[in-house]
């Protein structure tokens, strides 16, 4: 692949300015690239007749980066508009939209998610009527050959692998939220767009300020051709950045929050800078609330924090760490007339209950007639929920705190429920909106002000820090442009808050955009359709996670370049003059390899009798885990299925009333069985009163000291026995060579062996980044050729010598895998081919696609319910992906491809009883799933259905993929738009 031009070559860059990307921001390193703009505009008086237009349209003053856009597509330019939020971006876009328009042309304008594509399709009518503008996205199809065009990127991407007719005559293409292309699971589709799209199209890319935005505008301009990179940092309503402390100082009573600003009246807010001063007053209150010896400016905290006790602060008083309670927050902003607000609280459990507290303390947020309003609202856009749901979804209490002017707006409402907050928030009628993060990411829902409960959030393995960048995006929302003169962020006091570090996560902006692309079975029998293996690698060379890999490289390279040249010093430094200091250390290394492996051997014994321990156990057993995750006493519910690659792993029921997954790795030190009861033959260990029951049963077992008969502490580990190390006899030989080797005996021993440590530590280092270096080199196209070889042995591509040596073509079965689209892409075309769910009908059908398309995020270890029991059609076709699943695993594992992402069955029950038509309240009887998320997920299931009804090779299973998708839209899931 050709390497992209560098627009910032020594021979064109100032000699007074520094290197980019060492200390400038994204704005002085665009000044090089406006300037050359500024003296193409500057070849006279150009007049702009469509942005002229444009203005007068529109109605308003357009700001100097808007202009900059506008100006750059009607010259015909490709644009990348990189702005803060609620800036005024979209303008660029809309303006595209107008362009194509005006010229009798075709305009789309992508979004990452329907809620968004909803929003902008509703903007685009008002603005150009109905008739020229069509909405898709996936499950909503409106006017889809209008000349502007709304839809989800997803959509755009199987337009283009499809070959579509709508794209004829297509002239530009609005992406909105580009800087999605970093996101894990969907972030490649941006990319598949912007490589694939036709040359003639012209592109704009609308991102959040990122740091390396021109970076990503020369990859554009390397794929796109001629890209104009409009960068902005200027918000154009001022933020102010706040701490809200929760207590008054000193020990007294609670006191009402105060809010204090976060900066010294000195700094600017628009531009804080490096470093900022932090407000005097605030820094007073903190070391009241934490002692002396714990002054943030000191970066550590101070035994006030670790003696607090309750209100009132640790021994020294002050603040305490609790922070205020939601409603006195919110009431708080009510008296400093900050409201609106979203309030974002990194929980949805938190969110609602919230809610809950602003009810309980009696606020009330709205006027009669306000809340008359409201509740005229709320009746019209809830019309359509059947009556016998109302209670399971909790409807009046939600409708009770929205006539409040209160709400919480999380993934796991139901969309219905979120379309009615957002349209009541953006008509100033909800006052605060408790939110998860979600939130900020593309709804057009700006607040005067906005909240963070905490700045550490739970990333779905562990709890970490609120980046700067995601700080920015969650603040952005403050300050609703045209209507307040300044926006507030405001961060609520809480245990270990630092304000040295709040300002310094507060004026760090931006953060870089890092591609998240990786080629898909998908994307790899699309590509081979179209263009052939070759050319499609050559495609992939160009994407921008090589771009950036590339770049990387060089990096890479000065590094090793530095450990060859500290490995040579390193050698000289351990030679020994008695010997080969290397070879006694290479004898030295085999020791400790030869120990290690003893070790394993032993831990392997010892794993294979707790192993057989496990295989003993009896349904009903009482257990004793004397160590461990799980220590304490369980009761087994379920064997499970033997031993697998992990050993067995029954479910038990914890003292707790957990159901868990117990595995070898619960139990180090063995387990043993101490009492036995009996299990319910009808025992489900979803149902909470089941689970209680049989805990009492348990511990009523173990306070009588029951045993199984014939069995004391059956299955208890044997410990202490000796480790064979010491009668090993290639362990004695390699100490017996050491000790007689030469170089045992030098008085510099020590000092040798220290440099040869580090020698061999370094060395490793280096072997590692040479294969980075390596790797990284053609990276993405290597990935590609190991998917094809997965879909070679499949059958799903096949070699096709007549186009040359190495090249495919796509078979059969691969013309079924270019229309699954989802996730698990290969998993659902293995499954139809192998006709795993021929035998389904609708209900079972949908089941099981659920199977494949839920990831719960969470395993509670229960073994879950599937109707029609384990010897039904649904469990034998279960029982069958599965296995595909496994050799599946087993052939990317030889491939060394990501492995697919192994069933979920937490769901398939409510699915299934929900497609044969049962009621909500029964659906989700047992389940801890809430309303929102399972009409989400029922949504994805109808997606892929859909799908399937295109792909399947029998049309009796195209049929049963159709009464599925009609089985499952019903209801509050055929209610939601999203």
């Amino acid at each position: 692949m050709a390497a992209a031009p560098d627009r910032t070559t020594a021979s064109h860059r100032r000699p007074d300015r520094p290197d980019p990307g060492e200390t400038l921001s994204p704005a002085e390193r665009y000044a090089a690239s406006r300037e050359r703009e500024a003296r193409r505009r500057a070849r006279g008086d150009r007049a702009w007749p469509e942005l002229e237009e444009f203005r007068e349209l529109v109605g308003f003053t357009l700001d100097d980066f808007q202009v900059r856009g506008c100006e750059a597509l009607e010259e015909g330019r490709g644009v990348l508009v990189a702005a803060p939020t609620g800036a005024g971006k979209t303008v660029v876009g809309e303006f595209a939209v107008h362009l194509a328009v005006t010229s009798g042309r075709k305009a789309f304008y992508t979004t990452p998610i329907k809620a968004l594509s909803n929003q902008k399709y509703n903007d685009l009518v008002r603005r150009y009527g109905a008739e020229r503008v069509g909405l898709l996205t996936g499950d909503t199809t409106i006017n889809g050959e209008a000349p502007v065009v709304v839809m989800t990127t997803e959509v755009l991407r199987n337009m283009l692998y499809a070959g579509s007719r709508t794209l004829d005559g297509l002239a530009f293409v609005v992406m909105d939220e580009v800087h999605y292309l970093a996101d894990r699971f969907r972030g490649p589709v941006w990319e598949e767009v912007i490589i694939h799209l036709a040359d003639d199209v012209q592109l704009v890319s609308l991102s959040a300020t990122v740091s390396n935005a021109e970076e990503f505008g020369e990859w554009l301009e390397m794929v796109r051709g001629d890209t104009a990179v409009v960068v902005s940092e200027h918000r154009p309503v001022p933020l102010w950045q706040h701490v809200l402390v929760g207590r008054g100082s000193g020990g007294g009573p609670a006191a009402t929050p105060r809010l204090l600003d976060l900066y010294a009246g000195s700094v600017d807010p628009t531009d804080p800078g490096v470093n900022p001063p932090i407000n005097p007053e605030l820094m007073a209150v903190f070391r009241s609330a934490r002692g002396p010896e714990s002054d943030p400016r000191r970066g550590r905290r101070g035994p006030g924090d670790r003696g607090y006790r309750g209100r009132g602060g640790g021994p020294r008083g002050g603040i305490g760490r609790r922070g205020a309670p939601r409603f006195a927050v919110v009431d708080a902003l009510d008296e400093d007339g900050l409201l609106p607000a979203i309030y974002f609280i990194f929980s949805r459990a938190g969110c609602e209950d919230a809610v809950g507290q602003c009810l309980a303390a009696g606020l009330r947020l709205t006027s009669p007639q306000e809340e008359a309003e409201i509740r005229l609202v709320v009746e019209e856009r809830s019309a359509t929920i059947p009556g016998e749901d109302l209670e399971v979804l909790g409807y009046h209490s939600w409708v009770e705190a929205l006539a409040r002017g209160i709400a919480a707006h999380h993934a796991g409402m139901l969309p219905l429920f979120k379309e009615t907050v957002e349209e009541l928030f953006s008509r100033g009628l909800v006052k605060v909106v408790f939110a998860t993060e979600t939130l900020a990411l593309g709804i057009n829902m700006p607040a005067r002000s906005v909240v963070l409960e905490k700045l550490v959030k739970w990333d779905g393995s562990q709890h970490v820090d609120v980046t700067p960048g995601e700080y920015t995006q969650l603040t952005g929302r403050a300050g609703r442009r045209g209507i307040d003169v300044e926006g507030h962020a405001v961060v609520v006091d809480h245990h270990g808050l630092d304000p040295v570090a709040l300002a310094g996560l507060a004026s760090k902006r931006l953060y870089p955009l890092r591609s998240s692309f990786h080629p898909t079975y998908n994307m790899a029998v699309n590509l081979v359709a179209q263009v052939g293996r070759d050319r499609a690698r050559e495609v992939l060379e160009t994407s921008f996670a090589q771009f950036q890999a590339d770049r990387g490289v060089v990096g890479l390279a000065k590094q090793a370049q530095a450990h060859a040249e500290a490995l040579q010093g390193y050698e000289k430094a351990m030679t020994c003059d008695r010997g080969d200091f290397a070879e006694y250390l290479g004898i030295r290394r085999q020791i400790s390899a030869r120990e290690a492996e003893l070790s394993r051997a032993a831990s392997a014994n010892r794993r294979a009798e707790v192993a057989a321990a496990f295989e003993k156990l009896r349904t009903g057993d009482v257990v004793e885990v004397p160590s461990g995750r799980r220590a304490g006493y369980v009761v087994v519910v379920d064997r499970g299925r033997g031993g697998g690659f992990d050993g067995p792993s029954p479910t038990v029921l914890t003292s707790e009333g957990r159901a868990k997954r117990l595995t070898l790795a619960d139990a180090p030190a063995g387990i043993a069985v101490v009492g036995t009861v009996r299990v319910p033959k009808g025992f489900n260990a979803r149902n909470a009163r089941h689970r209680k029951d049989l805990v009492s049963s348990m511990r009523n077992a173990l306070a009588d000291g029951r045993t199984p008969p014939g069995a004391q502490r059956r299955g208890a580990n044997r410990r202490g026995r000796g480790s064979t190390a010491a009668d090993d006899a290639e362990l004695a030989r390699l100490r017996a060579a050491l000790r007689a080797h030469p170089c045992h005996s030098c008085p510099d021993r020590d000092d040798h062996a220290r440099w040869g440590e580090r020698y061999e530590r370094l060395a490793g280092e280096h072997r590692a980044l040479v294969r980075r270096i390596e790797s990284r080199t053609g990276s993405i196209a290597k990935v590609f050729d190991r998917t094809c070889d997965v879909l070679l042995e499949l059958g799903y591509l096949a070699a096709d010598e007549g186009r040359g040596p190495g090249e495919l073509r796509v078979t059969r079965d691969g013309r079924w895998l270019r229309r699954l689209y989802a996730e698990n892409d290969l998993l659902l075309a293995e499954c139809l081919r192998r006709h795993a769910w021929d035998d389904l009908d609708a209900a079972g059908l949908a089941a099981a696609v659920c199977g494949v398309v839920y990831d719960g995020r969470r395993d509670d270890g229960a073994e879950p319910y599937v109707p029609g029991g384990p010897d039904g059609r649904l469990a034998r076709a279960l029982e069958a992906t599965t296995r595909i699943w496994s050799r599946l695993g087993d052939l990317e594992a030889t491939h060394r491809i990501d492995a697919t992402r192994r069933l979920d069955l937490g769901l398939v029950a409510a699915v299934h009883r929900w497609a044969n038509g049962r009621r909500l309240d029964t659906v989700l009887q047992g389940s801890e799933i809430a309303a929102g998320d399972f009409v989400r997920w029922c949504k994805q299931v109808v997606d892929v259905l859909d799908q399937i009804a295109q792909a399947a090779p029998s049309s009796a299973l195209r049929d049963t993929a159709r009464d599925a998708q009609h089985a499952i839209l019903r209801g509050v899931v055929a209610y939601s738009s999203v």
